[in-house]
């Protein structure tokens, strides 16, 4: 018996990316642009890494509140009320090694074995992921494509939900479709949840990347306070710090000591100097967040006009997040097509296939990158498109 058939099965078929493969495949060529990673191009900016510095200088390498610093849970707090015009307490927010834990510690307070929890699909591949490596079932609800961008039909989400079901995962803006879930379209699932007394876990992480606002619709703007929403978030995308691993819960003050507990059997909590630049990115940090968000406007426009020029590829401007997710006429396998659009126009791509069943004639593009480089990947790609 090889070993591997002795672990846990959750574990031993936990899924692979798909996203890997074709980014080992391409890694180091020269003059590749990669537009595969759901990250942007610039470095974590000299006001958050520079007190992170200090503080790793002056000792803060010590065991800290698991919940994360208090001036650190202030700030959340802060930055909340100035994002989302209403009060928060710093008991609402728990301080987590990136927004993929903040998404792990929710699964394992809300779902396990024998649980269902719906999803919207094509969706990242890491809820999927997760949701199974914990026991639970992972019921993906698909999302509709049409002229007008990508679309939830909330009859089909409530046809999915059985005695089973125990969450909703609702990410929004969406990675990779960017679709955008407006008020209404909220209101009607967190009706459901209501009436069917199940969780929502609430990815809002590209809230403040949205294009038809200073932020996208939240959960926030129409809750309750007893309503069963947790938040999840991450300092990953608007304050370029994906390698730091730093995001958050946002949860009732009543699910505190559980999420101190949960975080105590994960990590033991969020090094303290690195808690120190997560306070500096929120307190300093917004002409940042609103120069990255207009970044990716352009370049949203630019590789949305070039791809739509071919007349051969299915686009629709996301009105959300930094990714395009689109189709190209004659194309059904988009891993294969991804290798050779890598050979030929020298660009990295994501694979549809690693969003989940349905979307493998797809393509995302993470376009959060500067504009002369969205240019030319843009122009490369309508060559390879034209060319087929």
């Amino acid at each position: 018996m090889a070993l591997i058939d002795d672990l846990r099965a959750q574990a031993r078929l936990a899924p692979e990316s798909g996203i890997v493969a074709v980014a080992n495949y391409g890694r180091g060529r020269e003059g590749l642009i990669p537009l595969w990673a759901g990250e942007g191009d610039l470095p974590t900016p000299d006001f958050i890494s520079a007190p992170a510095a200090r503080a790793l200088e002056g000792g803060e390498t010590f065991y800290t509140y698991q919940r994360g610093i208090p001036e650190l849970r202030v700030s959340l707090a802060t930055y909340h009320s100035r994002v989302f015009g209403q009060q928060f307490s710093p008991e609402q927010f728990f301080v987590t090694g990136g927004g993929m834990q903040a998404i792990q510690l929710c699964l394992q307070a809300t779902v396990g074995a024998g649980d269902d929890i719906i999803y919207f699909a094509p969706a990242w591949p890491n809820i999927f992921g997760a949701s199974l490596v914990g026991g639970a079932n992972p019921v993906a609800v698909g999302l509709d494509f049409g002229a007008n961008g990508w679309a939830l039909d909330t009859d089909r989400l409530e046809a999915a939900v059985t005695d089973r079901t125990r969450a909703i995962f609702v990410n929004s803006p969406s990675n990779p479709t960017g679709w955008t879930a407006d008020t209404e379209t909220l209101q009607r699932i967190l009706e459901l949840a209501r009436r069917r007394g199940l969780w929502i876990i609430a990815d809002e992480i590209y809230t403040r990347f949205y294009y038809g606002g200073a932020r996208a619709p939240s959960f926030l703007d129409i809750m309750e306070p007893e309503d069963r929403i947790l938040f999840v978030n991450t300092f990953s995308k608007n304050w370029a710090m994906t390698g730091w691993r730093i995001g958050w819960i946002m949860a009732h003050p009543e699910l505190g000591q559980t999420f101190e507990n949960l975080i105590q059997y994960s990590t033991s909590g969020v090094a303290q100097f690195m808690q120190r630049g997560a306070v500096a990115a929120l307190e300093q940090g917004e002409a940042f967040v609103e120069m990255q968000v207009e970044r990716a406007r352009s370049a949203r426009d630019i590789m949305c006009g070039a791809l739509e020029a071919t007349g051969r590829a299915r686009v629709s401007p996301p009105p959300g997040a930094f990714y395009l997710f689109f189709a190209v006429d004659g194309v059904t396998d988009s891993l294969e097509a991804a290798f050779d659009i890598v050979d030929k126009a020298n660009v990295g791509l994501a694979p549809g296939s690693a969003f989940g069943e349905g979307a493998e004639a797809y393509f995302r593009i993470c376009f959060n990158r500067r504009l002369d480089q969205v240019e030319q990947a843009a122009e490369r790609l309508a060559s390879w498109i034209s060319s087929r």
